[in-house]
């Protein structure tokens, strides 16, 4: 038993790609560095947590590379879809408005018995990507029929819509991202999304008056924290004042400075704790990290001859992008604040867990990929 538990992991260590396992573990460990580094004002318990679920993420990393994804979505892509309705439609039920948790939109559910809350829309983005990806290879040259883009964007609408109906704004924009970017790698034609962009334009009014007044103040403020300064566009000033007070390389490791009085700041806002810390040197490091990621991502995906992991890894790159502008945006008080985790360095164990399954999953796609067919 042993020794086929030690083949086992042998067999997924030769699966992974080391530059994402490399950048993966920067990320963590710049995320690790800065929590211990602020634990006096974070708590003990927030890097407890974050160390535990970068573990168990690394962990989970070389399982999933281990897994052939064709087996996954051939077998289980209806399981998949039921599952993630079925979860977001019970987070509508019973889940927690997240008050004490630093989100507005009822978004967590707490586990029964272990009475541990997680955020099921982060763990939907990998079942949401896989099946997804299924739908698009199914319809494969049909795309651009109406009806066929009709079926997909009642399977994304599904989706989107009940994240929305949970208040989470921020989290629905990166699912809505991460549709837009797998309907252009899938060959959708230009047109279409022109088309959208003009409705959108037309209705944006009436869009507009559908958001809550807390939303509408978040936009807002949020293209003009100066608007509002000492209420809703505080936040995104100070994490503004704490990078710009990180300088070159920072104010120190265990030194403390504006990100102490910075509300979230070592979740939607850790990067301007890592900037003040290790300043315009840390901060580029995460970013060029991130870059690096996305990159690996995207050429994976363009080596693999199998249209599922094509799919699957525009999908996954399509969430980083989406999560680290909309953060880095935040952050730079030029964008709205609409709660959005930096992926691999934001504490959260959701966040933490699911972005490395998704990345794991690419690493399955590296591994398990076909050989390459001759296309007509």
């Amino acid at each position: 038993m042993v020794e086929k538990i030690k083949l086992f992991f042998l067999d997924a260590i030769h699966r992974v790609d080391w530059v994402l396992l490399l950048c993966t573990t920067v990320l963590s460990t710049v995320s690790l560095v800065t929590v211990y580094g602020a634990v006096d004002n974070f708590g003990m318990s927030k890097l407890k947590m974050q160390f535990a679920m970068t573990v168990v993420g690394i962990l989970l990393t070389f399982i999933v590379a281990n897994l052939d994804y064709h087996l996954i979505l051939d077998r289980l892509w209806l399981p998949l879809l039921i599952f993630s309705a079925g979860i977001l439609g019970l987070t509508l039920v019973a889940g927690d408005t997240g008050a004490a948790m630093e989100t507005a939109g009822k978004s967590w559910l707490t586990i029964p018995v272990v009475g541990i809350a997680i955020q099921p829309s982060e763990f939907v983005k990998i079942t949401f990507i896989c099946t997804f990806a299924k739908h698009l290879h199914t319809v494969g040259g049909t795309i651009n029929k109406p009806r066929t883009l009709l079926g997909l964007c009642l399977h994304a609408l599904l989706i989107v819509g009940l994240i929305l109906a949970s208040g989470d704004l921020g989290v629905a924009l990166v699912y809505m991202a991460l549709v837009l970017v797998m309907l252009f790698g899938a060959g959708l034609h230009w047109g279409y999304f022109a088309g959208v962009g003009g409705a959108v334009a037309v209705a944006f009014p009436f869009l507009w008056d559908l958001l809550a007044s807390y939303q509408q103040d978040r936009i807002v403020v949020g293209f003009n924290p100066a608007l509002d300064p000492k209420d809703k566009g505080w936040q995104p000033l100070l994490s503004k004042q704490c990078i710009e007070n990180g300088g070159l390389f920072g104010v120190g490791w265990h030194n403390g400075g504006d990100y102490e009085e910075l509300t979230a700041s070592h979740t939607d806002f850790i990067l301007a704790t890592v900037c003040e810390k290790f300043g315009f040197i840390g901060g580029m490091l995460v970013i060029v990290t991130l870059a690096v990621l996305i990159m690996r991502v995207l050429w994976i995906g363009r080596q693999s001859s199998h249209d599922y992991g094509m799919l699957i890894s525009v999908g996954v790159a399509g969430v980083l992008i989406a999560q680290t502008l909309e953060n880095v945006g935040m952050c730079l008080a030029i964008l709205p604040v609409v709660g959005i985790t930096l992926p691999f360095l934001s504490c959260g164990g959701s966040s933490v867990l699911a972005t490395y399954i998704l990345v794991g999953m690419v690493h399955s796609v590296k591994s398990h990929k076909p050989a390459r067919r001759i296309r007509e």
